[in-house]
């Protein structure tokens, strides 16, 4: 298949793909709370007479074009983290403008300019008749914010839809991405004793203890090591939370607990982090747990899972990433930047827990998650649904 004949399309449909964003960014859908938007992308797919096109029970969207034996999957989550200070935002965060060659609005670059990309990239393919070797699976996935990865885990192991090859739009700038650092969430409980206020001797304050743990922990995030290869960098520890309780304002706390944040760098294991911690306080904590992710979607379907997110990443000679390279020289007439996320993606679970091939290439820019303002280029979009279509061409041709 001709390039040129894909970035034709590509631009024939890029206002298509810039309303079909701004309609999805006019529709709110925090975490949990995606069924609204989840039909409406439901109803576009049929429009745009893709083959399949199903709700799973979790609640995630799969739309497919092609037949190929192999499963390449495309993934967007289409829920979004909430606005903050509406204050901060220069217009309404849900008026989806189309100005200046931007969208505007939350979610327009993590990551609903990913799923709008999607829908063109699979008219596209619907154009060519596309009968390659792939079923090209176009995936709007849920809950995503809250738990990265679970909607792939439940989709793995309780739909036993495996990929093959699996590509996130998360937002890369149109780069080239080919992992990230993982993630995890641990709970530090720390135990005093309590006391009236007018005589704080007399108690143990745990508020004091916490204080110190957070202490030791900032000296144990400075003493973090970068993986060997220096590619995704070294981990972090953040305390984000920090809280303490007695038995009224006027006595010695004696309950307290921190809530950490940890990213993890390659060969940073779930069991090392934790006791890396335990180590850091030094008796300090009773205990030190993984918090357990359990809050129901939209389709209150009972599924959780603890809230431990793998590393990982791709060697740049995989073919899948050699196949993103060869799309994006063929498409553009030039080289990508090959690079990694900073933040984390579903890929934690699909690369990252099963070690199925992953690679990211996404409209807009990592910066505009979860800040005010949030925008992405009508041109990234233009080239995102363009690098989606050609991919399965691109790939068989690295596969013969």
């Amino acid at each position: 298949m001709s390039p040129e004949k894909v970035q034709k399309l590509a631009e024939q449909y890029t206002p298509m793909t810039a309303e079909n964003l701004s309609r999805i960014i006019r529709i709110p859908s925090y975490s949990g709370e995606e069924e609204r938007v989840i039909r409406e992308l439901e109803h576009l797919c049929r429009t745009l007479e893709f083959d399949e096109v199903r709700i799973d029970g979790l609640g995630s969207l799969i739309a497919r074009i092609g037949s190929g034996q192999k499963k390449l999957v495309i993934d967007a989550h289409i829920d979004t983290v909430g606005v903050g200070d509406r204050s901060q935002w220069k217009e309404d965060p849900f008026s989806g403008s189309i100005r200046d060659g931007l969208v505007y609005g939350r979610g327009a670059s993590d990551q609903k300019g990913g799923a709008a990309a999607m829908l063109t990239a699979g008219r596209i393919l619907k154009d060519l008749d596309y009968r390659g070797q792939y079923s090209v699976y176009f995936t709007f996935t849920v809950l995503e914010e809250d738990c990265d990865g679970m909607c792939w885990k439940y989709l793995i192991e309780e739909e036993k839809f495996i990929p093959d090859y699996f590509v996130s739009t998360e937002p890369t700038s149109c780069r080239l991405y080919r992992g990230h650092r993982g993630r995890m969430e641990m709970e530090v409980h720390i135990k005093g004793v309590s006391a009236h206020g007018s005589a704080p001797e007399r108690g143990v304050n745990a508020a004091y203890k916490a204080a110190r743990a957070a202490l030791a922990l900032e000296q144990l995030n400075e003493g973090l090591q970068p993986d060997e290869d220096r590619f995704l960098g070294k981990g972090t520890i953040v305390v984000s939370q920090l809280k303490a309780f007695g038995p009224s304002q006027c006595a010695v706390p004696d309950v307290a607990s921190l809530y950490i944040d940890r990213r993890l760098t390659w060969g940073e294991t779930k069991e090392l982090a934790i006791q890396q911690v335990k180590d850091a306080l030094k008796g300090l904590a009773e205990e030190v747990v993984v918090p357990y992710y359990a809050k129901p979607g939209w389709k209150k379907t009972p599924y959780g899972q603890e809230l431990y997110f793998p590393t990982w990443k791709l060697p740049l000679d995989h073919p899948l990433v050699q196949g993103g390279i060869r799309t994006y020289q063929r498409l553009f007439n030039s080289e990508p930047l090959v690079d990694k996320w900073t933040f984390s993606t579903n890929g934690t679970a699909v690369c990252g827990r099963y070690r199925i091939p992953t690679i990211g290439f996404g409209p807009g820019d990592e910066a505009q998650a979860h800040a005010p303002n949030e925008v992405t280029r009508v041109k990234d979009l233009q080239m995102a649904s363009a690098f989606y279509a050609y991919l399965p061409y691109a790939l068989e041709q690295i596969h013969g």
